[in-house]
């Protein structure tokens, strides 16, 4: 649902620039109770936030700065953390600050109360989303997908090739598409791997004699997993001094559906970091109720459903 957006995709919308022209059009939208985003500027010592709307200035009571603060279920960090980033709101009222200055009351809580009701609370196990990244742990990857209400994609549903951390994949800010994987008690779960094609798709972007790019993924005793796309990798000879992080030059002997394997001689490994780019998706619905990894003639079967 458009409404429902991760924050920061609304407020270069021209329709929501429209509502922050004047105190008439920012009228229009608290009739409306049309949920908007704008930048927030500063958090004060209560941890109220003043946003900026063009206009005028607006302001969310601590309170009103997210689902569960006001019962102490969330802590302030969700408000402090949002200074100088886009928020959603809907307006609650106008009022004038000690100046005599027109002020615009903002609520972030009820924005996202109702993407809780009338979106989220909607969703099913299987549903693709949008979602924007919000932070980096080692054990995962928190995404905004929808209003600033985030979930948790942990590491091993980030793609089918190991990594050993979030970073190696995206970056905050990042826009992607993710898999509702569980939902309980409240609480969602994502995945994104089987977005990221089966091993058949990405096999099909090399062939033997290829010499192509990858990274060291794993060094074991019988020999190193390269990555050559974040759903595919394939097994070397170890060589020696080799790390895992590095970047490889790889010549593809071997490509064998029927083993889903990828055999490969390391020509050279360097040093050097890239920047994660953009996720290349395979599946483009709105729902997945099973993903089959393993091509067909395969007869190891690897699977996800939903």
């Amino acid at each position: 649902m458009a409404e429902f957006l991760p924050e920061g995709c609304l407020i270069e919308d021209s329709t929501n620039s429209t509502y922050m022209q004047s105190i008439t059009t920012l009228t229009d939208a608290y009739r409306e109770q049309r949920i908007l985003e704008a930048r927030a500027t500063v958090c004060d010592s209560l941890h109220n936030l003043t946003v900026d709307l063009g206009c005028i200035k607006g302001v969310i009571p601590r309170q009103e700065g997210a689902l569960g603060i006001r019962e102490g279920r969330v802590r302030d960090i969700a408000v402090i953390s949002r200074v100088n980033r886009p928020v959603s709101f809907v307006i609650t009222g106008f009022s004038r600050d000690h100046s005599g200055e027109a002020v615009a009351m903002l609520s972030r809580e009820k924005a996202q109360r109702r993407c809780m009701e009338n979106y989220i609370n909607r969703l099913r196990v299987g549903d693709v989303v949008n979602a924007r990244i919000t932070h980096l742990e080692t054990f995962g990857a928190f995404a905004d997908i929808g209003c600033g209400i985030v979930a948790l994609m942990p590491i091993d549903t980030i793609s089918v090739s190991r990594i050993e951390h979030p970073r190696e994949r995206f970056t905050v800010g990042m826009d992607v598409k993710a898999v509702i994987k569980s939902i309980e008690n409240g609480r969602i779960s994502l995945s994104h791997k089987e977005l990221l094609g089966t091993w058949q798709e990405n096999a099909d972007n090399f062939s033997p004699g290829e010499t192509v790019a990858g990274v060291i993924r794993s060094v074991e005793s019988y020999g190193a997993f390269v990555e050559l796309a974040p759903n595919l990798a394939g097994l070397a000879e170890s060589k020696d001094g080799i790390r895992v992080g590095q970047q490889a030059s790889v010549y593809i002997k071997s490509i064998i559906p029927q083993k889903m394997k990828v055999k490969l001689i390391i020509v050279d490994t360097f040093d050097y970091k890239y920047s994660p780019q953009p996720p290349k998706y395979y599946f483009d619905g709105d729902h997945i109720d099973e993903f089959i990894y393993s091509p067909k003639e395969c007869e190891r079967i690897v699977s996800s459903t939903f």
